[in-house]
């Protein structure tokens, strides 16, 4: 799911994909596909045991998510800049996935500017509210180590915030599968807290959850990039608005090399 930021640990609480950077907690991570199917991991460090966490902390607070988070990009010109451009280099045409879509409020952004995305969220319910918010809109349910997508099924893709909910040795078998669905030369833009630290979050919203929010070094980050075959083309940093949690965030832009 898409990780929003906004509750990196305090209060909120740290997402599934779009949650944790975007303004979700500080922690989440965006199935019909022609590539491979979505099924239980046994990844590195989280495993089957650790996605289905994830998972069902999604699906719990999925409907107040949507409500809270939904219009996030309103508050964030910083982010809808960066997404403006990341579309405009996309170019026309072009196929972007967002890799833990959440509600599915980004990939409708990216819409809006006359490009075709398609959303990928763990959260059955959270696919389920991008559908029916957005029926012009193509979402699928899967896994960011096991995605549902083609090799080279897409021009461009975006992983805000979902990086989050994965264990450290998960990190770099996701950027690989990222690069996997990327044609080449295709860019992926990724967001993130900056930090060492993990936030675990049991209670949200008044609901009960189980999921972990992992802050990232942009060093390491940009070392598991390299070693999936990107290359960095942009760092930026920056602190939080005043709505979001006191995180910094940090956003790099790679590009697929082959």
């Amino acid at each position: 799911m898409t990780g929003t930021g906004t509750n990196a640990g305090s209060g909120r609480a740290a997402g599934s994909g779009r949650a944790a950077g975007s303004d979700r907690a500080a922690g989440s991570g965006r199935a019909a596909g022609s590539g491979r199917a979505a099924g239980p991991l046994t990844g590195a460090d989280g495993g089957a045991a650790g996605h289905e966490r994830v998972r069902r902390s999604y699906d719990v607070v999925a409907e107040e998510y949507r409500a809270r988070i939904g219009d996030e990009l309103d508050g964030k010109p910083l982010d809808r800049a960066l997404l403006g451009a990341f579309a405009e280099e996309a170019g026309e045409g072009a196929v972007i996935a967002d890799l833990g879509c959440g509600p599915g409020h980004v990939a409708a952004w990216l819409a809006g500017r006359g490009r075709a995305v398609v959303g990928v969220d763990l959260s059955p319910a959270m696919v389920e509210i991008g559908r029916r918010q957005y029926p012009e809109l193509e979402f699928r349910e899967g896994d960011l180590l096991r995605l549902p997508a083609g090799d080279g099924e897409f021009d461009a893709a975006v992983a805000l915030y979902s990086l989050i909910h994965l264990a450290p040795g998960e990190l770099a078998p996701a950027l690989a599968e990222a690069r996997r669905v990327l044609r080449p030369g295709g860019r992926l833009l990724v967001a993130f807290h900056i930090g060492a630290e993990v936030r675990s979050l049991t209670e949200w919203w008044g609901h009960d959850v189980d999921v972990d929010f992992h802050f990232l070094e942009p060093a390491a980050v940009s070392a598991a990039l390299a070693e999936a075959g990107f290359r960095v083309r942009a760092e930026l940093q920056r602190a939080p608005y005043a709505h979001e949690a006191e995180t910094r965030r940090a956003y790099l832009l790679a590009e697929r090399v082959d």
